[in-house]
C-alpha cells in the first residue's frame, strides 16, 4: 500500500464527517418567539444540544529525513506520516479514535496503518471514565519519567522524535472524580504494555554492545510478563489545583517498562547472550508545581519498590529500591524568551557488588528557545546531560511557520559519549528536516 492509498483512509473519514453534520443536524421551529418563554427556550436548546451527534475531524501530514553527519553520510531517518484523528460526541458520551498511516523508507517493518488511540468516554458532572487504547501522562518533570510509568516509550528511532510522538497506547480503563480542587485518578490495564527496544542491526538506533568483540545476540521478548489478569496493572493519583500550587500524589503497581539485562555465553562459549528481564515493581511517587513571578519551579520524586536491575556477566538479574528525585526551574522572561533546567538524581540502595549499578546516578536537561518575526520563527535547543557518565545528546531546532497550516522545521542532532547511556549512538549526530500540514 503507498502513501497515497494509506492518507487516503485518513482523509475518508472528514468528509463523511461534513456530510454527516449537514444531515443531523435538527431544526427546531417556534412559531411565535414572543410567546415562549425564555428558560423555556433553555431548555430546549439544552435537550436538542444532548441529542445532536457532533463530528470533529484534524490531522496533519509530516514528513521527516535525517542523514549522519559523522563516518558515512548514510540515511538516519525517511518517513512520511498522515494523522488523522476523528472525536464524536453526543451528548455525556464521546469516542476518539486517531490513527497513523506511514510510510518509513528505513524501516519497512514501520509501514503501515498504526492505531494510536481508540476509546470511548463518559463525562457528567464530576465524574470523567475513560475506556479503550489511550495515552496515560502522570508528573511535571519535563521528557524525563519518575511518576510517568503508565504509558511506555517507543525507542525504534530513540529520540529522533518529538517526545509527545515516543509515548506507547495503554489498553485500559481510566476514571476521574473532581470535587473542588481535588481530582481522584484511577486506572487499570489488564494487559502489560512494554517499551519498545530496537535489536534488528540494519536499524541504526538498534541496541548494541560497543565494548565488545565477541557475536552476539539480544532477546528482549521471551522474559514479557504473561497476557494474565495476575499481571495486570493497577493504580491511581490525587492531584490538588489551588490558586498558588499543583501538587499530586500516585501509586502504582506496575512492571519494569524497560527491560532488565542479564548476560551470559552461551553453551558453546564462542558467542554472548544478551536476555531482557521483568518483575513486578511498585512506584510511590509526589510531585509539585510552583509559579513564582517570572518562574515555575517543579518538583517530583518517586520511589521504586524491587525495581529489576542489570545483572553482571553470568548473574541473574536481582531487584532493589531506588530513590528518584527532580528539580526544575522554568523560567519566562519576557519577549519571547524560555529557558528551563532539570536535575534528577537516582539513588539505588541494598547490595550492588553483583550488580553493574551506580549507588548514585544524575541526569540533567536544558532548554533554550526563543521567538521571532511576530512568532512565525522558533529556535530552541534542547539536550541531555548524562551526568553520571559525561554523555551528551542535544537537539538543535529552527522552525519557521509559512501560515497557520504549513511549519518547516531543520535541525541538528548531536552526540557525544564514551560510555554510559549515549555509547551505543556516538556516531548518530545526524542533520535533519521536517515538513509538517496541519488540518
Amino acid at each position: 500500500m503507498n502513501l497515497i492509498q494509506l492518507s487516503t483512509l485518513l482523509l475518508v473519514p472528514m468528509f463523511s464527517a461534513q456530510a454527516s453534520a449537514q444531515v443531523e443536524t435538527p431544526t427546531v421551529t417556534i412559531d411565535s418567539l414572543e410567546t415562549v418563554p425564555e428558560e423555556t427556550l433553555q431548555e430546549t436548546y439544552e435537550k436538542d444540544s444532548d441529542d445532536v451527534l457532533q463530528i470533529r475531524v484534524k490531522g496533519f501530514l509530516d514528513t521527516y529525513h535525517a542523514l549522519r553527519t559523522t563516518g558515512n553520510a548514510d540515511w538516519m531517518a525517511s518517513r512520511t506520516r498522515a494523522r488523522g484523528e476523528v472525536r464524536l460526541e453526543k451528548g455525556a458520551t464521546a469516542l476518539f479514535v486517531s490513527l497513523n498511516a506511514i510510510y518509513n523508507g528505513i524501516l519497512k517493518e514501520r509501514t503501515g496503518i498504526e492505531l494510536r488511540e481508540a476509546y470511548l468516554s463518559y463525562t457528567k458532572g464530576n465524574l470523567d471514565l475513560r475506556v479503550g487504547r489511550q495515552i496515560v501522562i502522570w508528573g511535571v518533570a519535563d521528557a524525563l519519567r519518575l511518576t510517568d510509568c503508565v504509558s511506555p516509550i517507543d525507542y525504534t528511532e530513540f529520540l529522533a522524535q518529538d517526545y509527545d510522538d515516543i509515548r506507547m497506547p495503554v489498553n485500559g480503563l481510566r476514571a476521574k472524580y473532581t470535587l473542588g480542587a481535588i481530582t481522584a485518578e484511577a486506572v487499570c490495564n489488564p494487559v502489560t504494555n512494554i517499551a519498545v527496544i530496537p535489536t534488528d542491526l540494519h536499524n541504526p538506533w538498534a541496541m548494541r554492545l560497543p565494548n565488545t568483540s565477541l557475536p552476539y545476540s539480544i532477546d528482549l521478548e521471551r522474559g514479557k510478563p504473561e497476557k494474565r489478569l495476575k499481571n495486570m496493572e493497577y493504580g491511581g493519583r490525587i492531584t490538588v489545583n489551588l490558586s498558588g500550587v499543583d501538587f499530586s500524589v500516585s501509586a502504582l503497581r506496575t512492571w519494569n517498562k524497560l527491560p532488565a539485562l542479564r548476560m551470559g555465553m552461551t553453551t558453546d562459549g564462542k558467542s554472548l547472550q544478551i536476555d531482557g528481564r521483568y518483575r513486578r515493581m511498585t512506584m510511590l511517587g509526589a510531585d509539585c508545581s510552583l509559579p513564582v513571578g517570572q518562574f515555575v519551579i517543579r518538583a517530583e520524586v518517586a520511589k521504586y519498590i524491587d525495581e529489576a536491575q542489570n545483572a553482571a556477566m553470568g548473574c541473574e538479574v536481582e531487584c532493589r529500591n531506588a530513590l528518584n528525585a527532580l528539580i526544575g526551574i522554568d523560567w519566562y522572561p519576557g519577549n519571547d524568551w524560555n529557558a528551563s533546567l532539570q536535575y534528577c538524581h537516582k539513588y539505588t540502595s541494598g547490595n550492588l557488588e553483583r550488580l553493574p549499578t551506580y549507588r548514585h546516578a544524575g541526569i540533567a536537561t536544558a532548554r533554550l528557545a526563543k521567538e521571532l518575526l511576530q512568532n512565525t520563527v522558533k529556535i530552541s535547543s534542547f539536550a541531555y546531560i548524562d551526568v553520571a557518565d559525561g554523555g551528551i545528546f542535544n537537539r538543535f531546532s529552527a522552525s519557521y511557520s509559512l501560515n497557520d497550516q504549513i511549519e518547516l522545521t531543520a535541525g541538528y542532532d548531536y552526540f557525544h559519549a564514551d560510555k554510559g547511556k549515549f555509547q551505543m549512538y556516538a556516531k548518530n549526530s545526524e542533520a535533519w528536516v521536517k515538513m509538517k500540514y496541519s488540518f
